[in-house]
C-alpha cells in the first residue's frame, strides 16, 4: 500500500518537472518590438556614448579582447569591442560570448538596427529574439534614460569594423531555461536629474553595474536586503576567485569613514595605469573591478556616486576581497 503511494507520488513530481521544464523550454522571453528610431550621430552624443561605453557602463571591458596578464585586464591593441570568448575557467554555465560589437556587416552589429541596439541594451533580447545571458548587466541598463542609450549606439556606430567570427552562445540547462524571465520591455527613460547629486549618484551607480557586483548572490539572485554590502564573487581562473567590497557606509566594515576625496583617489591612483599602461600580476593578484577604465572617470560622478552610497543603509559585512592571494602567499594557507 504505502509502497504504491510512494511511488505514484514520485510519478506525479516526475511529471509535473516534466511539464513545468517543457513550459519553460517553450516560453519565449517577455519582449516588445525593436523601435524604428534612427539615431542622430552628433558629435555631442558619440563623445557621451564613448565615455559610457569605455568609462561608465564598462561596456568595453566584456566586448573586447583583453591582455589577462595585466592588472585590470587592459584592452589589447586592436581588441576594442572585437568581442571575446570567456574562458571556461571562469566558471560561468556554458560557454558566454560576449559579441563583436563593431560595425562589421557579417560578424558584428553593422547589419542592425538602432532599435535592435536598444532593445539588446535595455532589455536582453538579441537580434533572433533570444534572451542574453545577463551577465550583460541589461537588469541595469533598463534604467539607462533614452539620451544615454542613444548616446551608446551613436558611438558604437563609429567602431571600425572588425571581422571577428565568435561562437555562439551556449548555456547549460537548466539555466538556459531560467533566463528566458530575466528580459523585460522597457518604455520611455528620462534623463536623470543632474542638479541633484543624490539622484544623478543613485543614476550613474546603476548604469555603471555598481549594484548587482557589490551585492551578495545566493542561488544565482541578489540577496535582497544586502545591496552594495559586498561578498559577490567572481572567479577569474580555476581556483582563484575575487570578492567585491563593501560600498555601504558601514564605519567597520564598509565604507562609512571615508571622506570624499579618498573615494576620488581610490579610483585615481589607476590613472597612470590607464594613460601609460598597467604592470604584470599573477592572477592572484588581479581584480574584476575595472579600475582602469573608472580611472577615468568625470570628478563630479564619482561625487555623486559617493553621496549616493552615503545613503544606503549601512550593513556590516567583512569581506577578503582576494581570498586566492591570501591562499597562495608565504604562509598562507
Amino acid at each position: 500500500m504505502w509502497k504504491k503511494i510512494v511511488l505514484g507520488g514520485a510519478l506525479f513530481i516526475v511529471l509535473a518537472v516534466s511539464a513545468l521544464l517543457g513550459t519553460l523550454a517553450l516560453r519565449s522571453p517577455a519582449m516588445a518590438p525593436p523601435s524604428n528610431i534612427e539615431v542622430q550621430r552628433t558629435p555631442e552624443r558619440v563623445a557621451r556614448g564613448k565615455y559610457l561605453f569605455e568609462v561608465l557602463s564598462s561596456c568595453a571591458d566584456c566586448h573586447s579582447e583583453v591582455d589577462d596578464s595585466r592588472f585590470g585586464f587592459p584592452v589589447k591593441p586592436g581588441g576594442l569591442a572585437k568581442g571575446k570568448v570567456f574562458p571556461a575557467a571562469s566558471g560561468l554555465p556554458g560557454t558566454i560570448v560576449p559579441s563583436n560589437l563593431t560595425q562589421d556587416p557579417e560578424t558584428g552589429t553593422g547589419n542592425w538596427t538602432d532599435g535592435e541596439l536598444i532593445r539588446a541594451i535595455r532589455e536582453g533580447i538579441g537580434r533572433d529574439g533570444r534572451a542574453l545571458f545577463p551577465l550583460m548587466p541589461y537588469h541595469e541598463y533598463r534604467y539607462m534614460s533614452d539620451e544615454d542609450v542613444q548616446s551608446l549606439v551613436a558611438y558604437m556606430r563609429t567602431l571600425r569594423p572588425v571581422r571577428n567570427a565568435l561562437p555562439k552562445t551556449k548555456i547549460q540547462f537548466p539555466v538556459n531555461l531560467l533566463i528566458k524571465g530575466a528580459p523585460q520591455p522597457v518604455g520611455t527613460v528620462a534623463s536623470p536629474d543632474r542638479s541633484n547629486p543624490v539622484a544623478y549618484g543613485k543614476y550613474a551607480a546603476r548604469i555603471a553595474g555598481c549594484q548587482f557586483c557589490h551585492t551578495p548572490v545566493e542561488n544565482d539572485q541578489t540577496v535582497e536586503g544586502k545591496d552594495f554590502s559586498g561578498g559577490h564573487s567572481f572567479q577569474l581562473d580555476k581556483g582563484v576567485v575575487v570578492v567585491s567590497a563593501n560600498l555601504t557606509p558601514d564605519p567597520e566594515t564598509g565604507t562609512g569613514r571615508w571622506t570624499e576625496q579618498q573615494f576620488l583617489d581610490k579610483f585615481y591612483q589607476y590613472k597612470e595605469y590607464a594613460e601609460k599602461g598597467s604592470p604584470r600580476v599573477a592572477i592572484t593578484e588581479n581584480t574584476i573591478m575595472p579600475w582602469l577604465g573608472l580611472a577615468k572617470l568625470e570628478p563630479d560622478d564619482l561625487k555623486a556616486i559617493f553621496a549616493y552610497l552615503k545613503t544606503v543603509p549601512p550593513i556590516q559585512n567583512a569581506v577578503e576581497t582576494k581570498p586566492s592571494a591570501a591562499k597562495t602567499a608565504p604562509g598562507g594557507k
